[in-house]
């Protein structure tokens, strides 16, 4: 992301000069220490061009959120930072740097002091958050709405509360009536005759019952107060969930009847014969592939989407293609960057075939054959109300879902997908200019995406310790390995080495949220690419995908987001632009648009294309300022040559409609294999009987693998607890091929490979492999 991954962080000296509205906004977050709220003004790392800006901070309830200005927090919140699984640290005197999720954040306050201000609050917050977090279940989503007996239990505690603050009245009155006999006892016996020793002595004492009557009064008034909040706020707060109930139950009952009319409608369709046999099957080509949703379907924007302004004063850009006869030769040779060496000819390998059978452009021929179909999809029915309705608002892991929303793949390997166009890398491994290489990376970046436009069914949730592996060593000379590293939050990590000089590895932990209408799915996590030969190390993160028409309507496919691409190595950048699909706007669906520019900002390349079909490039010669667009933002215009195609993507096998939209790469991927890991997800039980076509046991499989894997992680907290108690320490769930590192690029902590694992497929060696299916 824009404002991920910082070096180093300068010396308190280099921080921004302190100005009046950070002072005052220092004013505002001491003043709130007290309270769950912390507010102030703090500089944050934006990127290598920006470096620190200042951004209003608002932190309450466990989480940190952040805020161009104060006005903005009526509207845009830019990003929000879950402290429950923050990590906090420092690096000198005045910065806070915060690890959350994958992803970095480096804040720097005015003073010293402001930051311990801010580290404590944070701290405190954090606490609280665990706290929190611990006391509410993890167990999966099967929670029913409220029985008689928590309605009960609720009532009895509210009884509880109203009785306790009965006491507490009642001894307000008490204190109150024996502070004045207090009193008064005092001021007779300061009247009678004593000797004058004892006189001062009676003095003083009533002196201190003075001062504790004046204190109790205190407390008294504040107790008045807090009962007559109290009782306000408690008829308030019923009054709001009363109204909440009723709005849940009106939206239940407009789902419903919304998902009853769906099925009289399916129904009726699939009675009429003579239409459904004159009704042409789905469209394969692109172009009926592509049609626009329906005007009522336009894309809502996700309420969950964090924003981060980088790109906020980037200029829009304008492309011209130059007519120069010269130019155009050259381009039609090579895209040479400005960073020197030898060019490459793109152009060279630009239509390879998807099938493994053709060695167009692939130095090996593949000497096993591969299967290029699977059994056709079932057409079953699906009472879809019996299984959304409390599903609203719930993590997507936590809803039991049956096998009639997948598809015969597990998301191990959705994620080894991402190598279906590898040969990019490998044309990228041969590039002299880093810059050309950084198209490539950015190309091969969008096409991990165009497996999605029809693929709306959901993958099989891997189980914690199931891995896949996909070994092509002999083929296209690399090796990848997925392994599932935790279960809660779901992660999966991801190692792929090739022989023709590049290394992939990630982390991807999978955050959705389903809305009713629409499903977020938003990966954190970084990808991380290396070449050998230069060293060139290579960052970015994925972006949203946004599923539409989730109760009514055919479902539907967008991504939308920011990618920013860091070689870290030669500080190059690329910024990719994913448009959200808008049914009003006059662009092409699915645009992808990018810049590609050098350590010091300057742009090289433009590119260009839809991440469902293909991107292009092309080399800027000439950029100059054009007027204000429609934003209020100058453009530039940049003359350009001739675009060259850098990625395209294959046709889909025939008769893929009934193949789940499987591509020719995801035909082979759950291909039953000899020699492989006992936890191999092609030997998950419920996934293959639902490949089979038999769903009705694929779900009995299934919800026995789930039972199974709940009564594991129960023993291993039983097992936990008792060491708590016996005063030793316990081992948490390690996974068995990866393991926890920091980066040293990125200063991020994940799961890296620490090998092993072909070693023991070599070997046939899997006893340390844990009995999951």
């Amino acid at each position: 992301m824009s404002e991920q991954g910082k070096g180093s962080a300068s010396a308190c000296a280099a921080a921004p000069s302190t100005t009046a509205a950070a002072t005052a906004g220092a004013t505002a977050a001491a003043a709130a220490a007290g309270s769950d709220t912390y507010k102030g003004w703090l500089f944050k790392w934006t990127n290598y061009l920006k470096g620190y800006q200042r951004r209003w901070f608002v932190l309450s309830n466990g989480l940190l959120s952040y805020y161009r200005t104060q006005a903005e927090m009526a509207h845009t919140c830019r990003g929000t930072i879950n402290l429950a699984t923050a990590h906090i640290d420092t690096e000198d005197a005045c910065n806070i740097v915060l690890s959350s999720s994958g992803r970095t954040y480096h804040l720097k306050a005015s003073t010293e002091v402001e930051r311990q201000r801010w580290i404590t609050a944070l701290e405190l917050a954090k606490a609280k958050a665990i706290r929190m977090m611990n006391d509410q279940s993890d167990d999966s989503g099967d929670e029913e709405p409220a029985s008689q007996s928590d309605r009960s239990e609720i009532q009895g505690t509210l009884k509880i509360l109203v009785s306790k603050l009965d006491d507490l009245s009642t001894c307000n009155d008490l204190i109150a009536k024996h502070g004045a006999a207090l009193q008064r006892s005092l001021s007779e016996l300061e009247g009678l005759k004593v000797p004058v020793e004892g006189g001062e002595k009676i003095k003083a004492v009533n002196e201190r019952a003075t001062l504790f009557r004046i204190t109790s009064n205190a407390m008294i008034n504040a107790c008045r107060d807090f009962l007559d909040l109290a009782e306000t706020h408690s008829r308030r707060w019923q009054r709001a969930l009363q109204y909440e109930r009723e709005q849940r139950i009106h939206l239940e009952e407009t789902i419903e009847q919304l998902a009853k009319q769906h099925n009289s409608l399916e129904r009726a369709w699939r009675a009429a014969p003579t239409l459904s046999s004159t009704t042409p099957s789905a469209p394969t080509n692109k172009k009926e592939g592509r049609e626009r949703p329906l005007k009522g379907e336009a894309s809502d924007e996700d309420e969950d989407t964090e924003y981060f302004d980088a790109m906020e004063d980037s200029p829009a850009f304008i492309t011209v293609t130059a007519t120069d006869n010269t130019q155009h030769r050259r381009s039609q040779t090579s895209l040479s960057g400005a960073s020197g060496g030898n060019s490459y000819d793109w152009n060279q390998d630009d239509h390879m075939s998807p099938s493994y059978n053709d060695v167009s452009g692939k130095e090996l021929q593949p000497r096993r054959q591969r299967r290029t179909r699977v059994p056709d999809k079932p057409n079953y029915s699906l009472n879809l109300w019996s299984i959304m309705k409390n599903c609203i608002g719930k993590e997507l892991s936590k809803i039991p879902m049956p096998v009639n929303f997948n598809e015969p793949l597990s998301m191990l390997q959705r994620l080894t997908e991402d190598l279906e166009y590898h040969e990019l890398l490998d044309k990228a491994a041969r590039c002299d200019s880093s810059l050309e290489q950084m198209c490539l990376v950015a190309a091969f970046s969008v096409s991990s995406y165009s497996t999605t436009v029809h693929r709306t069914a959901k993958p099989f949730n891997p189980l914690l310790g199931e891995t896949y592996e996909l070994d092509r060593l002999e083929e296209f000379g690399y090796r990848s390995l997925c392994e599932q590293v935790s279960h809660h939050p779901p992660s999966a990590a991801h190692h792929v080495i090739s022989q023709r000089g590049w290394t992939l590895w990630q982390e991807i932990t999978i955050a959705s949220k389903f809305r009713g209408k629409y499903l977020s799915i938003m990966p954190l996590g970084a990808i991380h690419l290396q070449f050998h030969a230069s060293g060139n190390h290579y960052v970015w993160r994925k972006v949203t995908s946004t599923v539409h028409n989730i109760i009514v309507g055919k479902l539907w496919i967008d991504q939308s987001g920011d990618i920013e691409i860091v070689n870290h190595r030669t500080k190059e950048t690329c910024q990719l632009k994913f448009s959200p699909y808008s049914y009003f706007s006059r662009e092409v669906p699915r645009k992808v648009t990018g810049v590609v520019a050098d350590s010091v900002g300057q742009a090289h390349y433009i590119l260009s294309g839809t991440w469902d079909e293909k991107i292009e490039s092309a080399k800027i010669v000439q950029s100059s300022r054009g007027g204000s667009g429609s934003e209020g933002k100058q453009k530039t215009i940049y003359q350009t040559l001739s675009p060259k195609l850098l990625w395209k993507k294959y046709s889909l096998p025939e008769n893929a409609e009934n193949m789940y939209y499987f591509s020719a790469l995801a035909l082979t991927l759950n291909e039953s294999e000899d020699g492989v890991g006992l936890t191999d997800s092609r030997l998950r039980p419920d996934q293959r009987l639902m490949e089979e076509g038999r769903w009705d046991e694929a779900n009995s499989e299934k919800q026995r693998l789930e039972e199974k894997q709940r009564a594991v992680r129960r023993r291993r907290e039983a097992e936990a607890s008792d060491a708590l108690d016996e005063g030793r320490e316990y081992e948490c769930y390690q996974p068995l091929w990866f393991q926890q590192r920091r980066d040293s690029v990125t200063g991020e902590t994940n799961f890296v490979y620490k090998g092993g694992y072909w070693e023991a497929k070599e070997r046939q060696d899997w006893t340390m492999c844990p009995d999951i299916f």
